[in-house]
């Protein structure tokens, strides 16, 4: 049975407003004369902020959904083998080298702090832009597959270039990069079987890289930076298009 019309929209105005705000909810709280104070913990206020918007975001899926029994699979985290997440994370290795030969290693990257930066707040972005901005949206809702893509792409981006503190100049730059990524992990989980875990761990691999090394600002939003980002996009893309493209006839013969 269709969804109405009404039905539709009022699930795409859930959708735009979990993008647009579950990361901000203690930014917003304050309107409402609310104050929620920061987890007694090293990056306190970035994990409560990541943790409310990963809850938020699965609540959206229960509420939406249809196959609340197939929840996991619907939000992309299901496992689909290790190849897609390998590849994707030997696809990095170009930038892991331009970034060596262009900068030095950090002396404030502490293992505590690539776990958040590199991992838990990646984890968290990827369950809420990729698992529900992108496929749930995809298996659940029946979205076409460019706006799903575009959607979550400019949510992604347009959160960063706020957390940038907006407008032009290196905000602008930060929401540009920030949108590729967007789609860039979007497509990567939409070659791996709709799963978050190759475009998961792109993004850790390559926050990683940039906060194991300092590399100048003019390389950081320059032309090499963006040269090593785009790089590895497109190896890791045709990595996983290629597997993708060897295992259709193993697919096709196993359901003959």
């Amino acid at each position: 049975m269709n969804r109405s019309r009404p039905a539709i929209l009022a699930s795409i105005g859930v959708v735009v407003l979990v993008l647009a705000f579950a990361l901000q909810v203690r930014d917003l709280t304050p309107w409402l004369g609310l104050t929620i104070p920061p987890l007694p913990m090293p990056f306190g206020g970035a994990v409560l902020d990541n943790l409310i918007a990963v809850a938020i975001a699965i609540g959206a899926a229960f509420a939406l959904g249809r196959r609340r029994a197939k929840l996991a699979g619907d939000l992309g985290l299901r496992w689909n083998g290790w190849k897609g997440p390998a590849l994707t994370a030997l696809a990095t290795a170009p930038c892991w080298i331009g970034l060596a030969l262009q900068g030095s290693p950090s002396n404030e990257a502490s293992l505590r702090d690539l776990l958040f930066l590199a991992v838990l707040f990646p984890l968290a972005e990827e369950i809420v832009f990729r698992g529900f901005g992108f496929v749930f949206v995809r298996n659940a809702l029946g979205w076409p597959l460019g706006a799903a893509v575009l959607v979550q792409a400019l949510a992604f981006g347009a959160i960063h270039w706020y957390g940038a503190g907006g407008g032009t100049g290196v905000a602008l730059t930060i929401f540009l990069i920030t949108a590729f990524g967007g789609v860039v992990f979007a497509v990567l989980d939409a070659l791996d079987g709709y799963t978050i875990w190759s475009g998961f761990v792109f993004h850790v691999s390559l926050n990683a890289a940039w906060n194991v090394f300092t590399v100048p600002d003019a390389a950081v939003f320059g032309w090499s930076g963006n040269a090593l980002r785009v790089l590895g996009a497109a190896l890791a893309v045709l990595l996983l298009w290629l597997v993708r493209r060897r295992a259709r006839p193993e697919v096709l013969a196993s359901s003959a």
